[in-house]
């Protein structure tokens, strides 16, 4: 029975009454998965992005819009008699334990790596239980990742049987060899009737990178958000110099905003009292 006092109760009651035909929230009453899948995805990012910026109170805020994607899908769920909040939540407690055998059962694994074997050889066991026949080592990895994320899943599973580099030093000639196809692709001149093998040789050298960031154990998604906020961070210290200067940033030519963005690096790099 729900406990009127729990916070997670009042929430599922308060989704409830947004999805309440009669008198609901107009605009919560029009989604459904696919138009609400779009924000399940971008709060799972802003919860990374209060995590990067080390904020626990934005992070407690962001957890908080995260669990309201959850709530809200198993509510339409539970609208169609398909599921419940609370089957979300005993399936996934259930999967916690049936894949923990080390910590629930009598198990033992040596350390953190035999554990994710042992995790993997569970997940092949489900899914050959479910009736899924793909013998794949590559079966399962899903298509809705972000592409990055998914070409970094797919060299793991690959590495898993012995299909990988054995270090940087052959990835890092692997790169320069596709940035020499990227650099061809450019030199036949036409960008547009040339766009399908720019795109297939852009994808190459991007496959590359994420394996590359694979072998140096980086996150390629923390590294790309850390550049784009690098970027984004000097950026603006150029349009502030360039307005301090009285001249607007557009107006200038590359050479001149070259300047400003050297100036905005150098200004990081300077001691603050």
């Amino acid at each position: 029975m729900d406990d009127p006092t729990r916070p997670i109760d009042r929430l599922l009651r308060i989704m409830a009454r947004l999805r309440d035909p009669q008198g609901g929230c107009p605009w919560d009453l029009e989604q459904d998965f696919a138009s609400i899948a779009p924000y399940t995805i971008e709060e799972a990012y802003e919860v990374a992005d209060a995590i990067d910026r080390g904020d626990l109170h934005a992070l407690k805020d962001e957890l908080g819009d995260l669990l309201l994607q959850v709530v809200f899908h198993a509510r339409m769920a539970e609208e169609q008699g398909a599921f419940a909040f609370d089957d979300v939540a005993a399936a996934i407690a259930d999967k916690m334990v049936r894949r923990h055998p080390h910590v629930f059962g009598d198990a033992r694994v040596a350390d953190a790596e035999d554990q994710t074997r042992s995790w993997e050889a569970i997940k092949r066991a489900e899914r050959a239980a479910a009736g899924e026949a793909d013998p794949s080592a590559l079966a399962g990895v899903s298509r809705g990742l972000p592409e990055w994320q998914r070409a970094v899943k797919l060299q793991s599973r690959a590495a898993r049987v012995g299909f990988d580099w054995p270090g940087p030093e052959p990835v890092l000639a692997k790169l320069q060899e596709e940035i020499g196809e990227v650099r061809a692709e450019f030199a036949r001149g036409d960008v547009a009737a040339n766009h399908d093998r720019l795109q297939d040789e852009i994808g190459d050298l991007l496959f590359v990178c994420a394996n590359l960031a694979r072998h140096a154990r980086v996150d390629v998604g923390a590294a790309l958000r850390q550049a784009n906020l690098k970027f984004e961070r000097r950026f603006r210290a150029m349009e502030r110099l360039a307005e301090a200067d009285g001249t607007p940033l557009a107006s200038l030519d590359l050479q001149a905003q070259d300047g400003y963005w050297e100036r905005a690096k150098r200004l990081e790099r300077e001691p603050r009292e």
